[in-house]
């Protein structure tokens, strides 16, 4: 593990702690790593970047956009039933920014909660906004949201509509996840990779984000180290490898 230079939490009213939409979901899969990450200021060991999927986001983000200054719907959005558009605010950059993002101050718990959000379509029959989430992957099976693993998904298109809500918006329930999936079975290559493309809605429910909010600044100000996730891959490699020193392997 590694140290990182950041600033850790401490209790202080007078300073705001800033904590982000992945924060949230990294003290969900484990509260241990949360802990020795923002109170003890170890990191744990990160994952390389998932350049393919950067791409996939930023050319869906151009794309839509052109349909934005056009104020018409693009073809997806047609797939919904719904009379939707692009979304124009003049945040909108800023709300789609890894460390701005959409912002909410929950003065309570003294937390600035922030989350960059892909995209946001507006319903012009409900006057409601819409939370959409880019996904890319390659697969053969059929591409759904009913994997397990992807509850953190759902949580993610959540917290984002529960932010813009904080941040008196007009939210609809229902959100889109745009996902591309990268067609491995074609003929040939000619440096073009083709998607095919799913939109699936998705009808969030946000009442679990605060409580959880309230149980992460009692974790906070605490000084008891918690257990470790029940699936978390880190806390098992730091278990397995103690366990090699105590038999002398290493």
């Amino acid at each position: 593990m590694a140290f990182k230079g950041n600033e850790t939490y401490k209790y202080n009213p007078e300073k705001e702690f800033k904590l982000s939409r992945g924060g949230v979901e990294n003290f969900i899969k484990c509260k241990r790593c949360f802990y020795i990450d923002r109170k003890l200021n170890i990191k744990k060991i990160g994952t390389p970047p998932w350049r393919l999927n950067t791409a996939v986001d930023s050319l869906l983000k151009t794309e839509f956009d052109a349909y934005r200054e056009k104020k018409k719907p693009h073809p997806y959005m047609k797939e919904t039933g719904r009379n939707l558009i692009p979304y124009q605010h003049e945040d909108l950059d800023d709300w789609r920014q890894n460390f701005k993002g959409i912002r909410f101050f929950d003065e309570k718990l003294n937390f600035i909660l922030y989350g960059a959000v892909d995209d946001v379509w507006f319903d012009i029959d409900t006057e409601e906004l819409v939370v959409v989430d880019y996904k890319a992957t390659s697969s053969q099976k059929e591409i759904t949201l009913e994997d397990d693993w992807k509850i953190s998904y759902k949580r993610q298109l959540e917290f984002y509509q529960w932010a813009l809500r904080k941040n008196n918006f007009k939210v609809s329930d229902v959100g889109y996840f745009v996902y591309c999936n990268g067609i491995e079975t074609s003929d040939t290559f000619e440096n073009i990779m083709k998607f095919d493309v799913y939109v699936l809605d998705y009808k969030g429910t946000t009442d679990w984000i605060e409580p959880v909010l309230k149980e992460i600044k009692k974790l906070l100000d605490g000084d008891q180290i918690p257990k470790s996730g029940e699936d978390c891959e880190t806390c098992s490699y730091v278990e397995s490898t103690k366990s090699l020193k105590e038999h002398g392997k290493v």
